[in-house]
């Protein structure tokens, strides 16, 4: 195979991951607080043909390096969330609260035990084995409040989310906080790790500010929707369909000046 076959072949594989991709991104539009995942692409491995000699005259105010280099295509090197806010809708319903500042996160805890961290606002209660009632995401993963998952005694007339994040349980016409939901700052969410539509993890703990019950500022009653802009995903999906197009063209076009060399006596 030649070496203009390999390079769009190996390309062609890595635009239908950005395919791939963004129609992720389009199923999700509705998801509650997800976030919009763009790709990066770089070059793979090259091999630098024709070097001249080493002299010190070829080496004197060069800016690139000595020869030719010739690529094998590219790669999709790695994604990254775009972590600007959806819009906040008004759901009123007594279990819904939605962030409103930008970098803060809801802390839950996984199944696997692994402290995670969400936008997500959208929470249920699950009775549990002990007689209380955890407070869970959608995916079953258990609300944290500082002191870890938040479980309540199971006998309580009501249960409301206040807009700082206070967990207001009525037991016998009296209100208490019971709980207080905790919530973490990441000044620099390019160091999240996405695990599935809405989690995400972060390598290093140092990076996580706890934010005081002080600072706290939800809006209760509400959801942060999707960040997906549509028309900016159907446009990215048109570039990378015509780019898979041009690709598979030079396939083509590399095969037909090979059948035409092979023809000639």
């Amino acid at each position: 195979m030649s070496r203009m076959m390999t390079q769009a072949a190996v390309t062609m594989g890595q635009l239908q991951n950005r395919l791939d991709l963004i129609a992720n991104n389009m199923a999700n539009t509705n998801t509650t607080g997800y976030k919009t995942q763009n790709a990066n692409f770089s070059s793979l491995l090259f091999q630098q043909m024709n070097n001249p000699p080493a002299d010190e005259a070829n080496e004197q105010n060069r800016a690139t390096s000595d020869g030719i280099r010739i690529g094998a295509g590219s790669y999709l090197s790695s994604t990254n969330p775009l972590m600007t806010m959806g819009t906040i809708k008004t759901t009123d319903r007594i279990l819904d609260a939605a962030l409103v500042n930008d970098n803060q996160f809801f802390t839950i805890t996984a199944e696997d035990g692994q402290e995670q961290y969400t936008r997500a606002g959208n929470f249920y209660l699950q009775p549990q084995d002990n007689g209380t009632v955890a407070l869970t995401t959608a995916d079953g993963d258990f609300v944290n409040s500082a002191e870890g998952p938040i479980a309540l005694q199971a006998d309580f007339d009501s249960i409301t989310i206040n807009d700082r994040g206070e967990i207001v349980v009525d037991r016998n016409g009296v209100n208490a906080v019971e709980a207080n939901l905790a919530i973490t700052a990441i000044d620099n969410p390019r160091v999240l790790t996405r695990t599935g539509d809405n989690n995400f993890t972060l390598a290093d703990p140092a990076l996580a500010r706890a934010i005081g019950q002080d600072e706290v500022e939800l809006q209760a009653g509400s959801l942060e929707g999707s960040n997906v802009d549509l028309s900016q995903q159907m446009t990215a999906m048109i570039n990378t369909q015509r780019a898979y197009q041009f690709n598979a063209r030079s396939i083509s076009m590399s095969d037909q000046m090979s059948g035409l060399i092979n023809q000639i006596r």
